[in-house]
């Protein structure tokens, strides 16, 4: 007996538990998409040999084309008598991007792989659209990380940072990721803060059978690895980058930061000194490494098949960059500071992953856990001159820690024609920067010598953070198929979360109240804060915590929201998927022991969407698509605490003034699938924004670096176009011999062109520089056609690659260039504003080489050997403005060196 079956069952069936679930779209919602098109064969995003593309294998030169018919079967897997089969006859849809009702691209563990990204922000990075700013934000066709969300399994996830809502994309390694699919087109099922797109990573899942994997690497980089660099001792648990008690912070100082008092000379001995404070050089900076290790397994208890994976890895690398950075303050490009610093990170990095899955007849059940901790231990020393010319010395020493843990349930029940998913979760992010120590030295020519006062320009500081943060998140979604002559799916849920955050900087400077003498004062830092010299000078700390803005504050975001939408075939041929969403919101930002202003956001929006798509041709489909979508404030923008970018070294506070921004967006896309998992594909699309939020860059205390806070603008709109073709290219037959049998050269190639402009109109907005105080013309702020910030008008990602159809050996050219973009708004000092500063990515060559050897007659035993050859052309990294008379000042500039790298992976 057979029976036909709908594309969604079947995706659900076949997927079992080693398909990610998200090549079933899981939503914010959570529900997998049903589709209303002809039955289709699938192919498993997991088919085909480990190590080899999903389309290939020994029988890839067999694969019917776009438009053959099929016959799929797949035994045991009816939900009628036992041992029925399920026949599915159709057309053969290629892949996911081709059947879903959305706009989306997917990376497989195979894409991932073939890019050799270490983390999955590199590896979206070659998606079309995207594009990778800062450590691990991921823009979409130009809109900033604050228009797109992040899921993990469907499910939200808070972030580390302490000032933005969205999880930073480089804290996830590859090994733990089975799949990304970003959405761009909103539909109903997703949250409704879906201004560029949707991002939803699946951790790998329970393999089919037993198996284990085993890896490392090694990797030199060019300009760091055996090179001169900077660090100090810590702890001696820093390789993993735990802290083993030296940075632990003590009472007193928790107490003082509330308190807003300062500390006393006898506590001040207390802290740890010189394990924090005494920079030196390392003129051997050590290679790059890391290590993984994943096992899984399945079995049968009664008529459930149960699932268990694993995971966990370690890696290490250092970073050196030589920059110069430099602040402006007038319209002439006059330098305010000018400083060549010279920053050594090590980052270690671990993770782990624990999963368990479940299938009971056609219900599917899943529970998975994450955890990733991401420690960064920053060395900096800087000389260079202020507005003065004065001569002065800096170093910085810094300890930031980041850690994520998330804990995940997801059953996906099915019940004849009925659809049942439930999702529940509660992730843990924390971020602790005790010990952020700064040291100022001023060159005093009397003595010949750089000098250390403990007052005036020389300086002592030490600043203490902590932030931890709760979300708590759960969704029902429900899909029904009617039993009509036309197929219709009707799908509703409802989402819930709830994210609580706790946020505190302490920042202290040294004071010497006895005064220092001479040679007191050309002591080294370790010396300088010695038992005997704070005792001695009355050396004590002086809180500064609420100089500018905050010490501490709480905030929280809850949402509920509602959906429903309907997907059917209206005509053969022609589908359309329409819905609607409400969502409410109430966003609060509450700074606390102080009279900083705080925020109270409480707003309700309906979200409709609709997606119509028409099959004209045997292979070919239009797709148009309109919504509406909100982006809120992250709590980044909304914060009125200092918060230290290791990154760029730069300061950033927040604007409680904030509000939402709406966004109303139209797209025509073009799509032909010529070959299996071939396709060409163009696209269209429009976005009107009000009140995007735009960043705004301002001389910082004491000038010496950059302090950037956040506006709104009246209004903005974005428009463009992007192509792909991923096409290959069969070498049996050009007469190349046996040795090119079963190779294939393959090309994936995108471009993205897109233009956006800023409508300042005659209004007035909140002061970035102020925010308490009058509202100030936006053409102050803002001018009328300039590019949103972090969008650029290019992108272009391609891919060239051989690659053999039969066994795993692929040699791939990665090519990413993207135009000059805007980071920051220009300051408006003493009335005039200043030239936005910019940031040139420019062109980017890769080589990555895969090559597997196997071990006996089992294709999933093999080792894997893999190099990689980054950043070819040395592209400089350049943050700079651009003044009226040509001058330029180079906000943030440094060379980055050749990365190159050799891994080893054995699986058995």
């Amino acid at each position: 007996m057979t029976k036909p079956v709908a594309f969604a069952s079947l995706l659900l069936l076949t997927s079992t538990l080693v398909a990610p679930a998200a090549l079933a779209q899981t939503s914010g919602g959570g529900a997998p998409a049903t589709n209303a098109s002809p039955p289709a064969q699938v192919v498993s995003p997991s088919a085909g040999q480990p190590g080899t593309p999903p389309d290939t294998g020994p029988d890839a030169s067999q694969a019917p084309d776009a438009q053959d018919e099929v016959e799929v079967s797949v035994p045991g897997a009816s939900s009628g008598d036992a041992g029925d089969d399920i026949v599915v006859i159709g057309r053969n849809i290629p892949n996911i991007v081709r059947n879903t009702p959305q706009v989306v691209s997917v990376l497989s563990s195979e894409d991932i792989a073939r890019t050799g990204e270490g983390d999955i922000a590199g590896a979206l990075s070659r998606v079309t659209g995207l594009s990778v700013v800062g450590n691990g934000f991921v823009f979409v066709r130009g809109l900033g990380d604050r228009y797109s969300s992040s899921l993990l399994n469907g499910s939200p996830l808070p972030s580390p940072e302490p000032l933005r809502r969205v999880v930073p994309l480089d804290i996830f390694p590859t090994n733990v990721i089975a799949s990304s699919l970003v959405q761009k087109s909103f539909s109903a099922n997703f949250p409704g803060e879906f201004g560029g797109g949707v991002i939803n990573l699946t951790t790998k899942a329970a393999p089919k059978k037993s198996f284990l994997q085993i890896g490392g690497s090694v990797g030199f980089d060019t300009a760091t690895t055996a090179e001169l660099g900077y660090t100090y001792d810590g702890g001696s648990h820093d390789w993993l980058g735990y802290d083993s008690g030296e940075r632990k912070i003590p009472g007193f100082i928790r107490e003082a930061g509330m308190n807003g008092t300062g500390v006393t000379a006898a506590q001040v001995t207390e802290l740890t000194n010189a394990e924090t404070s005494l920079v030196f050089e390392n003129r051997n900076i050590p290679a790059n490494f890391s290590g993984e290790i994943s096992a899984g397994t399945s079995f049968d208890v009664g008529a459930t098949r149960i699932g268990l994976i694993a995971g966990g890895g370690l890696s290490n690398t250092w970073r050196t960059r030589d920059a110069i950075q430099q602040v402006a303050i007038d319209q002439d490009g006059s330098l305010v500071s000018d400083f060549r610093n010279v920053a050594t990170d090590h980052r270690a990095l671990v993770n782990g992953l624990f999963g368990v899955g479940a299938e009971v007849g056609r219900h599917r059940l899943r529970w998975t856990n994450l955890y990733i901790h991401d420690t960064l231990k920053q060395a900096i020393l800087g000389q260079g001159e202020d507005q003065n010319n004065l001569d002065l010395l800096n170093q910085n020493t810094n300890w930031f820690e980041r850690q994520l843990f998330t804990t995940q349930g997801v059953a996906e029940l099915k019940f004849g024609n009925l659809n049942v998913d439930l999702r529940g979760a509660y992730a843990n992010t924390q971020r602790n920067s005790p010990y952020e120590r700064t040291f100022t030295y001023l060159f005093s020519p009397q003595v010949g010598d750089y000098i250390n006062n403990l007052a005036n320009q020389s300086l002592a500081q030490i600043a203490f953070s902590e932030l931890n943060e709760d979300l708590w998140s759960g969704s029902v979604d429900l899909g029904y198929d009617l039993d009509l002559d036309t197929p219709v799916t009707v799908q509703a849920g409802y989402a819930y979360s709830d994210a609580d955050r706790t946020s505190f900087r302490y920042q202290f400077r040294y004071q010497a109240l006895n005064g220092l003498d001479l040679a007191e004062q050309q002591l080294r830092p370790d010396y300088l804060l010695s038992d005997y010299n704070v005792i001695l000078n009355n050396i004590v700390l002086q809180n500064e915590s609420t100089s500018q803005g905050a010490a501490a504050y709480t905030a929280s975001l809850r949402t509920h929201a509602g959906y429903f939408q309907v997907e059917t075939e209206a005509f053969e041929g022609l589908r359309a998927q329409v819905g609607v969403r409400y969502e409410d919101a109430e966003q609060r930002v509450l700074p606390v022991g102080t009279n900083v202003t705080g925020t109270n956001l409480n707003n309700g929006y309906w979200l409709p969407a609709s997606t119509i798509t028409w099959n004209f041709a045997e292979n070919m489909q239009l797709r148009l698509h309109a919504s509406k979508t909100i982006a809120r404030p992250q709590f980044r923008e909304l914060a009125p605490q200092i918060y230290l970018d290791f990154e760029s070294n730069r300061q950033f506070i927040g604007n409680p003034r904030l509000t939402d921004s709406e966004l109303y967006n139209l797209e025509a896309r073009y799509e032909w699938f010529f070959k299996r998992d071939q396709r060409l594909t163009a696209a269209g699309f429009f976005k009107r924004i009000e009140n995007p939020i735009e960043a705004f860059g301002s001389p910082g205390a004491g000038s010496s670096s950059l302090l950037t806070s956040f506006s709104n603008a009246p209004g903005a709109k974005l428009y463009g176009g992007e192509v792909e073709l991923v096409k290959h290219f069969p070498l049996d037959g050009i007469g190349l011999g046996d040795l090119f049998a079963t190779k294939r050269a393959v090309l994936i190639a995108n471009y993205t062109y897109t233009k956006s402009e800023l409508d300042a109109q005659n209004q007035s907005v909140v002061n970035p520089i102020n925010v308490n105080g009058p509202l100030i013309p936006a053409s102050q702020l803002f001018v009328d056609g300039s590019p949103l910030v972090g969008q650029s008008n290019h992108l272009v990602n391609a891919q060239f690659g051989l690659e053999d159809t039969e066994m795993l050996s692929q040699v791939t050219l990665l090519v990413n260039y993207a135009s000059e973009r805007i980071t920051n708004r220009g300051a408006i000092v003493n009335g005039v504003r200043l030239p936005d500063i910019r940031e040139k990515p420019g062109w980017r060559f890769d080589v990555v080489w895969r090559q597997g050897i196997p071990l006996g007659s089992d294709d999933d035993k093999q080792v894997e050997l893999k190099f990689e050859a980054r950043n070819l052309t040395k592209t400089r990294y350049q943050e700079f403005q651009i003044f009226n008379n040509g001058a330029r000042a180079d906000v943030n500039t440094y060379d980055l060196g050749r990365i190159f790298s050799f891994g080893v992976s054995v699986g058995l």
